[in-house]
C-alpha cells in the first residue's frame, strides 16, 4: 500500500519547503522501495512506493499524462485486461496500473473511476481545470484523507502528516468518538474536526474554493440473478469465488494467507491451492499463518487449521497468543498513535512473532477473511428472506415459512415476525433500538446528541425500494466498510492485506440472488457449503459455527484491576462528558466477578480513554473544545484538571 501525499496552495503560492522536507520522513518508512515527487506552482506531491506486483515495480509516480494531469495511484487494478481492449491504441498488455488508469481518465474523465475494479485509492490533479480530485475503490479497502484549510488543501493516504504538521491543534469529532464506541464511526469521519476522509465509491473534487463529494457508483438493485436449479448457482459461486481470490494472488512475491481454521480462510486457503495447481496464479508461493491459544478452553482450532495444512502438505507459521502484553499499555510516548486503533500496531510479543514469520518468508500480501461471514450467510437468519415476502404483500407464504423458521430455530413465530416487521420502521421511531443498544456507562447526552453513531447507523428498510434483502446486505457491507475505514495501514509488519470476500463481482452476485440460496432453515452458509464440497475439507465446512468467549480479557481486567480502579476515579472521558465513571467502574466490576457484560464495548472504552491520554500528551488536539454535531458549532466541552493528577500506566 503505497503513500500519497500532497499540498495545494490554492493562492499560487509555493509550498514551504522546510514543510516538505518534514514530511518525508514521516511517510519514507511505509514506503520503502523508491519514492517520487511532483512540484510546480501552489502544487507539491510526494509518493512512496511499497510494490506489491511486476508491474509496479516498473512504474514510475507521480505519474503525467499527455493533458498535464499528475497522477498519483495506489492500489491493484482487477480489471486490467477489460480496460486494455476499450483502450488498444495507447495501452500493451504489459502497461502498468497507474499508465491504464491515467489513459482511462484521459480516455472518459472523472467517469472511468466506475470503470476501475479493484483495491485503489487516486489522486488526481488536473492544471487545466485547476481541480484537485480524490477518488476511492467501491469497496473502501485504501485510505485517502483531506484537510482544507483557508487557502490550503492538503491530502494524504495517513493521517499522521496532516495532524503532526498542521501548525494549530484539533478537536476531536464526538461522533467519530461516539462510532469507535460501538460499531465504528461512519466512513467519511477521522478522529479530528477538519480532516475528512474519502468515502468509499466516492470521488471529491476541490475547485474554485468548492468542495464536492459525489458517490460514482453502487450496486443495481435491478439485475437480479435467478437460475432454475441450485446447481447453477453453486457453479456460478465457484467461479465468482475463484476469480475474487485469483485477483488477490497478483502478486511478485509469496503471499501468506491467515488461516484460522474457519470456513473464510479455509475456503480462501484451499481455493488458491486450486488456482495454483490449475496454473492460474502469478504467485510464487501461498504460506499461511495460523494463531492458536491452548490455554483458552472454548477455543480449540489446531485440529481444523492442522487439516487444511495437511491436505495441503504444508506446515504453515503457527503464533502463540497466550502470552501478549497487558492490553491496557497499548500506545508508546515515543510514536504518535493517530486514532484509537493504532494502538493494534503497538509492539507485542505476537506482533514481533508475525514480522518474523513474513520476514523469513518474503510475505508482503496478506490474504484476510474478513467479510466472508457477514456476505455469505455465516450469520444465520430468515429474517431477509421473510421481509421480502412482507413487503411482496405473499402473505401466506410468509405464514408458511416463519412456521418452518419457528420450528428449526426453536423461537416462536411471533418473535420472528416481529424482527422482521422492525425493520420497516425508522430506528427514530423506536424508543430503544430493538436490534442495538449503546452501552449503560455511556451519558445520556452523548446518547441523545449520537444516537444513529451508536446504534450503528440503523437504516429502515423502505417497502417501496429495492427487495429488503438487498437493502439489508447493503447496509451489512456499510458496516464493514466503516470496520475497513477503521483500521491503521501497518508498519509493523509493513504488508498489504486483501480481503477476497469484499470483491466487487462477488458481492454483485452475493447482494443478486435470492436470500434463501445463503441461508436455510438449519443451513447457514448453504450456497458456500454445497459449492465448495470437494475443495475444502468436509471437517471444515461441516463443523458448526466458529464462536468462542476468551478469558483473556476477562482475566486482563483482575490482573490490572488497581490501573482501572484509578482510571475510573480520574477519568477523562467522564470530565468530557462522554462516559459515566461511575457506571463504568461498576461495568469493570461486574466482569471481575465474572458477570455477563458487554466485554468488546468494555475494552473500546478502556482503549479510547488510553487513546486520549495519549494524544493529549503530544499536544494536536485541544481538549477544551469537541464537535458534537456534524457540520454545527457548539459551546466548549471542558477538559478539566483530574486528567493532569491521573497516575495510571495507559499510555
Amino acid at each position: 500500500m503505497s503513500i500519497q501525499f500532497g499540498r495545494w496552495n490554492t493562492d499560487g503560492k509555493p509550498v514551504d519547503r522546510d514543510y516538505i522536507e518534514r514530511v518525508k520522513p514521516v511517510i519514507a518508512p511505509y514506503g520503502p522501495d523508491d519514492g517520487g515527487s511532483y512540484s510546480k506552482g501552489g502544487i507539491s506531491i510526494l509518493y512512496r512506493a511499497f510494490r506489491t506486483t511486476t508491474e509496479s515495480c516498473r512504474e514510475a509516480q507521480p505519474h503525467l499524462t499527455e493533458s498535464g494531469a499528475v497522477i498519483t495511484w495506489d492500489g491493484r487494478l482487477d480489471n486490467r485486461a477489460d480496460l486494455i481492449r476499450q483502450l488498444p491504441n495507447v495501452l500493451a498488455i504489459s502497461s502498468t496500473d497507474v499508465s491504464i488508469v491515467a489513459a482511462a481518465y484521459e480516455e472518459w474523465g472523472t467517469d472511468c473511476f466506475a470503470k476501475l475494479v479493484g483495491d485503489w485509492a487516486l489522486t488526481i490533479w488536473d492544471a487545466k481545470s485547476r481541480s484537485l480530485h480524490l477518488a476511492k475503490d467501491a469497496i473502501g479497502t485504501r485510505h485517502l484523507y483531506y484537510s482544507i484549510d483557508r487557502d490550503e488543501v492538503t491530502w494524504s493516504t495517513i493521517l499522521d502528516p496532516l495532524v503532526l504538521f498542521a501548525g494549530k491543534s484539533f478537536a476531536l469529532c464526538e461522533e467519530y468518538l461516539a462510532g469507535w464506541l460501538s460499531f465504528f464511526p461512519a466512513t467519511h469521519l477521522t478522529p479530528y474536526v477538519g480532516i475528512h476522509s474519502v468515502p468509499p465509491s466516492s470521488s471529491v473534487v476541490i475547485r474554485n474554493g468548492k468542495r464536492t463529494v459525489t458517490k460514482y457508483w453502487d450496486f443495481d438493485p435491478s439485475k437480479p440473478i435467478r437460475y432454475n436449479t441450485d446447481a447453477e448457482y453453486e457453479e456460478h459461486f465457484r467461479a465468482v469465488f475463484a476469480e475474487a481470490v485469483r485477483r488477490r494472488l497478483r502478486s511478485n512475491s509469496p503471499v501468506l494467507a491467515e488461516l484460522s481454521g474457519g470456513m473464510d480462510s479455509s475456503s480462501i486457503v484451499c481455493m488458491a491451492d486450486t488456482i495454483m495447481t490449475d496454473g492460474g496464479a502469478e504467485i510464487p508461493r501461498l504460506d499461511t499463518m495460523s494463531y492458536y491459544n491452548d490455554s483458552e478452553p472454548n477455543w480449540n482450532e489446531r485440529p481444523y487449521f492442522t487439516t487444511v495444512e495437511e491436505r495441503r502438505g504444508r506446515t504453515g507459521c503457527h503464533i502463540d497468543v497466550a502470552k501478549q502484553e497487558p492490553f491496557l499499555t497499548r500506545f508508546g510516548v515515543d510514536r504518535f498513535a493517530a486514532t484509537p486503533a493504532s494502538g493494534c500496531d503497538h509492539p507485542s510479543e505476537t506482533r514481533h512473532q508475525l514480522v518474523a514469520c513474513m520476514a523469513s518468508q518474503g510475505d508482503r500480501v496478506v490474504l484476510s477473511g474478513t467479510g466472508g461471514d457477514e456476505v455469505t450467510g455465516g450469520i444465520p437468519t430468515q429474517v431477509p428472506m421473510l421481509a421480502n415476502l412482507f413487503a411482496q404483500l405473499r402473505i401466506w407464504s410468509l405464514a408458511h415459512h416463519l412456521k418452518i423458521s419457528a420450528l428449526q430455530l426453536r423461537r416462536p413465530w411471533f418473535h420472528l415476525l416481529f424482527e422482521t416487521l422492525t425493520l420497516f420502521f425508522s430506528p427514530s421511531m423506536l424508543r430503544v433500538s430493538v436490534r442495538r443498544r449503546p452501552s449503560p456507562w455511556l451519558t445520556s447526552s452523548l446518547k441523545r446528541r449520537h444516537r444513529r453513531a451508536l446504534t450503528g447507523y440503523e437504516k429502515w428498510v423502505n417497502p417501496f425500494g429495492p427487495l429488503p434483502s438487498f437493502q439489508i446486505a447493503l447496509n451489512t457491507l456499510e458496516g464493514l466498510q466503516r470496520l475497513l475505514s477503521s483500521l491503521p495501514l501497518s508498519q509493523n509488519p509493513l504488508v498489504e492485506i486483501r480481503y477476497p470476500f469484499l470483491d466487487r463481482s462477488l458481492l454483485e452476485f452475493l447482494f443478486a440472488i435470492p436470500p434463501e440460496q445463503l441461508v436455510r432453515p438449519g443451513q447457514r452458509r448453504s450456497l458456500m457449503r454445497r459449492s465448495l464440497t470437494g475443495i475444502v475439507p468436509d471437517e471444515i465446512l461441516l463443523r458448526k459455527r466458529k464462536a468462542f468467549v476468551s478469558r483473556a480479557p476477562l482475566t486482563a481486567i483482575s490482573k490490572e484491576w488497581t490501573i482501572l480502579d484509578e482510571m475510573c476515579r480520574h477519568m477523562f472521558m467522564g470530565s468530557v462528558g462522554i462516559v459515566d465513571a461511575r457506571r463504568f467502574l461498576s461495568a469493570l466490576q461486574e466482569a471481575r466477578s465474572g458477570q455477563q457484560v458487554r466485554i468488546v464495548s468494555l475494552l473500546r472504552t478502556i482503549t479510547l480513554e488510553a487513546w486520549m491520554r495519549h494524544i493529549s500528551k503530544h499536544g494536536f488536539v485541544d481538549f477544551r473544545t469537541a464537535e458534537r454535531k456534524p457540520d454545527q458549532s457548539y459551546s466548549a466541552l471542558r477538559a478539566g484538571s483530574l486528567f493532569a493528577s491521573s497516575k495510571t500506566n495507559l499510555s
